[in-house]
């Protein structure tokens, strides 16, 4: 009989950008709304207030990028730390490292016999690769790419920060905390219920945990621009 082979997609591999996207979403649209409420509720012109969530947009967004950059680069090098120190036991102890992969299978529930030849095929087939993936826990789904998260966050920070503005622009200069607030959260409650499909969890509480935050960074915000009476 013929084997059908096909190709199987796994959420897990969605992980990398899947997290540096919603990040960066949720901050553009969180960040920059409340700086436009708090500012908004400070009684300022539209001119000030364009300024200031386009001052935060670029701001946050170059923000975002750099620190994805570096926490991504400092995981990425632990991780080829961690690979060349493995090559380095590999080259001068094989026969340990075959033990300690058995090991690894044996907790898993092989029997010794089994996780011994299992560890053997895989060593000689790749054992750089297999000693990464089941001893380090390394693989190509979930590797730190730092180049990829920064442009993810950046990108998807100013998507987020853009929707804000949008709404600003489109309000009367009577209703634009309430606009940008509300236009804002909808737009919150829809993303966590986006990537909450996309990684498999329930929608509804993503939804009311994202919108939540959101609404309370604004109306701090907007206190302190009724507060102080002045751009903050």
């Amino acid at each position: 009989m013929p084997r059908h082979l096909h190709r199987e997609t796994h959420r897990n591999q969605r992980t990398g950008w899947l997290r540096a996207a919603v990040l960066g979403a949720n901050d553009g649209i969180v960040s920059t709304a409340s700086l436009m409420v708090g500012v908004a509720a400070a009684d300022v012109g539209r001119s000030e207030l364009m300024l200031a969530g386009v001052a935060g947009l670029v701001a946050g967004a170059m923000s975002m990028a750099a620190g994805e950059y570096v926490s991504v680069s400092s995981q990425a090098d632990t991780e080829q730390a961690d690979l060349a120190r493995e090559r380095a036991e590999l080259l001068a102890q094989p026969e340990h490292e075959h033990g300690e992969l058995a090991d690894i299978y044996v907790r898993r529930g092989l029997d010794r016999e089994l996780a011994g030849k299992v560890a053997q095929q895989l060593m000689a087939h790749d054992d750089l690769g297999a000693h990464a993936r089941d001893e380090l826990g390394i693989s190509e789904a979930t590797s730190a790419n730092p180049v990829q998260a920064a442009f993810t966050s950046a990108l998807t920070f100013t998507v987020g920060a853009t929707l804000p503005l949008l709404a600003a622009l489109a309000a009367p200069a009577s209703m634009v905390v309430q606009v940008v607030g509300g236009t804002s959260l909808l737009v919150l409650a829809a993303l966590g219920a986006l990537s909450a499909r996309a990684g498999g969890a329930p929608v509804w509480r993503a939804s009311l945990r994202v919108a939540f935050w959101g609404a309370l960074a604004m109306a701090l915000t907007a206190g302190v621009g009724k507060l102080f009476g002045a751009v903050v």
